[in-house]
């Protein structure tokens, strides 16, 4: 629901509180004053398109802010939740929207700037907007066949649901199978060297890491000679060469011990040094073990060089293919195996052409139950659609809803829905649009709208708001007081907002708007408007401007006695 707009600098209006409760809003004034400015504000909290020229003269920008009533709990609280908007703990939600005079917008949700679309996202699920540019929509056959399907029950549009997924399901495993049958040569063929390949690394046998291991071997094997020098060289120095010429470093060290500990008991830090320095000599004498060991247990060994040397070529040659390293090399080859096992199993078309069969009946069944449901509500919905239209001056038109087989089952079901009307008795039943008027055309609206939001097996979700301009064009007299009355039973179930220029209908609103306009002297002469409340004495008199065009005591009266009536019939 929508419980208040604010409005400023768009159009005429200067600025403007629009208070909207709940039940139904009539929205009047003289022409030119402003009404439909009021929709304007508010499409443009819907995410309507923005348009330099709603900048009403002079003024810089035009704003527009709304704020709506939602459950905290709906999907559309929790898309407005994920756009970054915040929703007040009572449902509260702000929505804004600015238009520069160049032209440039900027919509706000929550509190957070969001693009256009967000807004027509949200207003989707919240508002139904019916006016002369809306009838296009009734037009579209899938509009058309979602009122059908939405009027057919909640048990019809679960078998809907259903039937979706499945068709889903059976589109892509029947491209699926188009797909291994259109390239089985080339996956043959990959199969191939993914074989091949799997057998090479299956021949080589690798181990992970062997080829970092044989370069470290092969590197030592190849320099023995150098390598044993090296050891040698460094044991006598550790070691030292077994005559008091040449001490080792083990023997040096030894010696600062005695001197350390020979001295030792004067002073505990140099006692403490002494007990370091015999560790060091203990360090020093397993190390120059492992040295003498080195050099004792190298040796060149040609034969296991030349085995080493024969191995890494063919270890590099495998590598190279793949990926440069022995580790992926074995990668490549665990993935090659799950691709090939995938390509052997894809290769069963004949399960798949069963599989596709079998999906293809049950798709049958459910188009078939489709079927149905939608036969039955079309009879349903044409005869309370038919029955408000009599009440609506077009006391010998109906409404027909046609079936249209279609010559495969496709993604809504197995036909086309088609909504016709029949003007009058005799005439021709014609699609919505084609020869009707756009008076006719709003109230064909109205009275579908009516007809879903009466029925008791109405399955979908109805917007908590309605909005109608122009519905009651081309018509007076008792069709407006029907037109009226239609409304005041749309709004016991929805917020209802309704621009007219018949007192009929404006006397059946809940709440009364009046636009008014009125001229600011200056340079040039401006016209302003603004939107008041009116009630008790304010409201019949501007139910008698309506009627006559000027209050007299007669319209006066005749006012009167049209808010007396419309209470009544109620």
């Amino acid at each position: 629901m929508i419980e208040e707009l604010r409005i400023e600098d768009v159009g005429v209006i200067v600025s403007a509180r629009v208070p909207l409760g709940h039940g139904l809003t009539a929205i009047t004034g003289e022409t030119g004053a402003g009404k439909t400015m009021v929709l304007t504000g508010l499409a443009l909290i819907l995410g309507g398109k923005a348009d330099a020229g709603l900048v009403r003269k002079g003024a810089e920008r035009a704003t527009a802010e709304g704020c709506f009533v939602v459950d905290p709990g709906s999907p559309v609280a929790d898309r407005a939740r994920e756009a970054g908007a915040e929703v007040d703990a009572d449902g509260t939600l702000l929505a804004m929207r600015t238009v520069a005079g160049s032209g440039r917008s900027r919509a706000f949700l929550g509190g957070r700037g969001v693009p256009a679309s967000v807004l027509v996202e949200i207003a989707d699920q919240l508002v139904t907007v019916h006016g002369q540019q809306d009838q296009a929509r009734l037009r579209s056959p899938r509009r058309q066949r979602e009122a059908l399907d939405d009027f057919a029950g909640p048990g019809h549009l679960a078998t809907l649901a259903e039937y979706r997924e499945l068709w889903a399901l059976l589109q892509r495993t029947r491209a699926e199978l188009d797909d291994l049958l259109t390239h089985v040569e080339d996956r043959r063929r990959e199969a191939d060297l993914l074989r091949a390949g799997l057998a090479e690394v299956e021949r080589v046998d690798p181990r992970p890491g062997e080829d970092v291991e044989l370069t470290a071997e092969a590197e030592r094997l190849g320099h023995t000679e150098d390598l044993a020098a090296a050891a040698a060289q460094a044991h006598r120095l550790v070691a030292g060469a077994g005559s008091p010429q040449e001490p080792g470093a083990g023997a040096l060290i030894d010696e600062a011990r005695g001197a350390l500990e020979h001295v030792g008991g004067h002073d505990p830090q140099l006692a403490a040094l002494a007990v370091r320095v015999a560790e060091l000599g203990y360090l020093v004498e397993d190390l120059a073990a492992e040295l003498s060991g080195y050099g004792q247990d190298l040796e060149a060994d040609p034969a296991r060089l030349d085995e080493l040397q024969r191995r890494r070529a063919e270890l590099a040659t495998l590598a190279r293919a793949h990926g440069g390293t022995v580790d992926a090399a074995l990668a490549w080859a665990s993935d090659a195996g799950l691709r090939l096992a995938r390509i052997d199993t894809q290769e069963d078309t004949a399960e798949l052409s069963a599989t596709i069969e079998r999906m293809g009946s049950a798709l049958l069944e459910l188009a078939s139950r489709l079927t149905a449901g939608r036969a039955d509500g079309a009879v349903r919905l044409a005869g309370a659609v038919t029955e408000e239209l009599a009440g609506l001056a077009m006391p010998d038109a109906s409404l027909q809803v046609s079936l249209d087989r279609l010559a495969e089952p496709g993604p809504w079901g197995a036909e086309d829905v088609a909504m016709l009307l029949v003007p009058h008795a005799g005439a021709d039943a014609r699609p919505l649009g084609v020869g009707a008027s756009g008076g006719e055309l709003s109230r064909v609206m109205l009275a579908l709208e009516v007809a879903l939001a009466t029925s008791p097996t109405s399955g979908a979700a109805r917007p908590a708001t309605f909005v109608f301009d122009e519905v009651d064009a081309g018509v007076g007299g008792r069709a407006a007081v029907e037109v009226g009355r239609r409304l005041a039973e749309l709004a016991l179930r929805a917020q209802v907002i309704v621009v007219t220029h018949l007192p009929q209908v404006a006397a059946y609103a809940d709440h009364h708007l009046v636009v008014r306009k009125s001229q600011q002297a200056g340079a040039e002469v401006v016209t302003a408007s603004d939107v008041r409340i009116v009630t008790g004495p304010e409201r019949v008199d501007e139910l008698a401007r309506m009627l006559g065009g000027r209050v007299t005591d007669t319209a006066l009266q005749h006012a009167a006695e049209l808010l007396e009536r419309s209470v009544v019939g109620r």
